[in-house]
């Protein structure tokens, strides 16, 4: 398979998506839009898009964010739905699948960071490519708002925090307001990047101070979502092979 990246910010690297994609021997490819990368000019290359979050919104002005275009985004992510390819966005990535299937983004009704526990819906626990998660699983976070839900869409978890947590659009498209891929060497940066954490952790009952963040294992979170993956991939794989 060919996975292409969207990284809107140096601090909101790919992590265990990442870690995925070289394990498995994929070839990979990044539009690291913070550097000024071009957006692929079509989808036929891709097998697989990963759209990474940011502290943007869908709706952010490029005056704001000279280097960030979310039309352009959308449009590619609508095309690759279209071709029937696989696509998961995390966090911005997956309020920007939201708005390519006409759902509006909105505000989360609790700030969090850090690791909480995610539960599963009755849907969540019946999809193949998620079940392995458990009804609970403690997974990463990092954010204010949440995807928009389309008339065809399902929410697979939620959290005490946050209604929309994973969101499944179509049989190959996902969208993970959770952050599954953080690591010890992405979690440093995105540390750094967020202004006073550790006064927002005494202020916000979902927000975590900064060595509680890292003094997590995210290893049985990374492995769950390369099971994810695997069922995706192997989903991708049989719908191209019919």
């Amino acid at each position: 398979m060919h996975i292409h990246f969207i990284q809107h910010e140096e601090f909101e690297a790919p992590g265990a998506y990442l870690d995925w994609a070289v394990e498995r021997q994929h070839t990979i490819t990044f539009s690291r839009v913070y550097r000024y990368d071009v957006l692929p000019l079509d989808c036929t290359a891709i097998d697989l898009l990963v759209i990474m979050g940011g502290p943007q919104s869908p709706d952010s002005p490029q005056q704001a964010y000279p280097y960030y275009n979310a039309a352009a985004e959308i449009a590619l992510i609508t095309q690759c739905i279209h071709a029937d390819k696989a696509v998961v966005g995390v966090c911005l990535g997956a309020q920007l699948i939201g708005q390519a299937m006409g759902a509006t983004y909105e505000p989360s009704p609790e700030k969090e960071i850090g690791v909480f526990t995610i539960q599963l819906t009755e849907d969540g626990l019946q999809d193949g490519k998620i079940q392995h998660f458990g009804k609970f699983l403690a997974v990463g976070h990092w954010h204010n708002d949440m995807p928009g839900i389309s008339t065809a869409s399902q929410v697979l978890a939620t959290s005490a925090g946050c209604p929309r947590q994973i969101v499944k659009y179509a049989d190959l498209v996902y969208g993970f307001q959770c952050h599954m891929e953080l690591n010890s060497e992405v979690i440093e940066p995105l540390i750094h990047s967020e202004k006073d954490l550790l006064h927002k952790s005494q202020q916000h009952k979902f927000v975590q101070a900064p060595d509680e963040i890292r003094g997590y294992d995210y290893a049985d979170m990374n492995n769950k979502l390369f099971q994810f993956l695997d069922h995706l991939e192997a989903a991708y794989q049989q719908q191209n092979s019919i």
